[in-house]
């Protein structure tokens, strides 16, 4: 399994004018006309790159609605600025649609922490329970699962499958699996794997923080730790998240998940105050100082070069494409039955 990647390979692209980075994004939105492309980014990607998927026609939003947007929009490519699963994810969707990313090295350490191997021998020791796997994992682990989650659906689903009497096997996020098994009371076993980020939030330092602003009001993503969980005065997926920053009455926020979202949080509530909430602390590692290091491997470079190339390109194996489509169908059509987009998971 890959660790976390490298410093070097992280830098970030040298320091340009804002002249040339000016030419830079008109040449994009230019090449994105003439790639007949549409440009679809994640709230965690870096806030250039959001604000250019909005002014060319493209999406910015979390994982589901990316891959919806993708599947409905008629443009023959689509360029997906995020991290490797939702590229797949897009191509899972949309087979005769060109996929393009920044850079296929985006991956994501939930999706390397359950490797499609071990997790089918893992499935076939508990062929008693229903499968059910976060978005963020590879096509081939979806290919071996009954159901395909995000976090704004993933309490309801749990909620449905213990009314019909159903055990559920869960990857690979063990902190959200938690909250889940918690708040809904169903039978969840769960594969141990977490979210670099989400993982080094410290529930001290949070502490801490809230004495310094006790006005603040604490947003959390669910795949932070049970401890910081507790902390929080609204749990959500990024999306129930940012609705809660605009219309929550508190004017301050302490926002416990990457960075990136304070973009569409400021978009959303101008005049509110957001704090990063800390990574720093005891025991702390700072391994992602509450930002994705693949996420940050989106740039407007990168994303120039995929466009004039025409690579990076996502290719999937039709067998494993097609046994993956079913539960992502599956979870598209509840996530439209359930109405769950802004609703989120609900609040501490």
């Amino acid at each position: 399994m890959n660790t976390t990647p490298s410093l070097q390979r992280l830098a970030r692209e040298p320091s340009v004018t804002a002249l040339d980075r000016a030419r830079r994004i008109q040449r994009i939105k230019k090449l994105l006309v003439e790639r007949d492309a549409v440009l679809v980014a994640h709230y965690y990607t870096d806030a250039d790159l959001q604000a250019l998927a909005e002014e060319t026609g493209g999406y910015v939003s979390d994982s589901l609605d990316m891959a919806r947007f993708g599947h409905e929009h008629k443009a023959k490519t689509l360029v997906v600025a995020g991290v490797r699963f939702m590229g797949e994810t897009a191509k899972i969707l949309n087979p005769e649609k060109r996929v393009l990313m920044p850079t296929l090295e985006a991956t994501c350490s939930l999706d390397e922490s359950c490797p499609a191997d071990a997790f089918g021998a893992f499935c076939d020791a508990h062929p008693d329970r229903t499968v059910v796997v976060y978005a963020n994992t590879s096509a081939a682990v979806k290919a071996r699962a009954d159901w395909v989650v995000t976090s704004s659906i993933a309490l309801r689903l749990a909620r449905h499958l213990a009314a019909r009497g159903e055990k559920i096997l869960w990857a690979p996020d063990r902190h959200l699996g938690d909250y889940v098994r918690r708040e809904s009371g169903a039978d969840i076993l769960l594969w141990q794997g977490s979210c670099v980020v989400h993982e080094e939030f410290r529930s001290q330092a949070l502490l801490d923080l809230k004495k310094r602003y006790p006005d603040a009001c604490v947003l959390a993503h669910p795949e932070s730790p049970a401890a910081v969980l507790a902390l929080a005065d609204m749990i959500g997926s990024t999306s129930a998240m940012i609705e809660a920053a605009r219309t929550r009455p508190a004017r301050r926020f302490i926002v416990a998940t990457d960075h990136g979202i304070l973009y569409k949080m400021r978009q959303a509530a101008p005049g509110k105050e957001f704090l990063e909430a800390p990574t720093g602390g005891h025991g702390a590692t700072c391994k992602s100082c509450a930002h994705c290091p693949w996420m940050a491997m989106n740039t407007l470079a990168t994303l120039e070069t995929v466009l004039a190339t025409g690579g990076p390109e996502i290719h999937i194996e039709e067998s494993i494409r097609q046994r993956a489509l079913e539960p992502v169908l599956r979870m598209l059509e509840f996530a439209a039955s359930a109405k769950t987009e802004v609703l989120g998971l609900g609040n501490a």
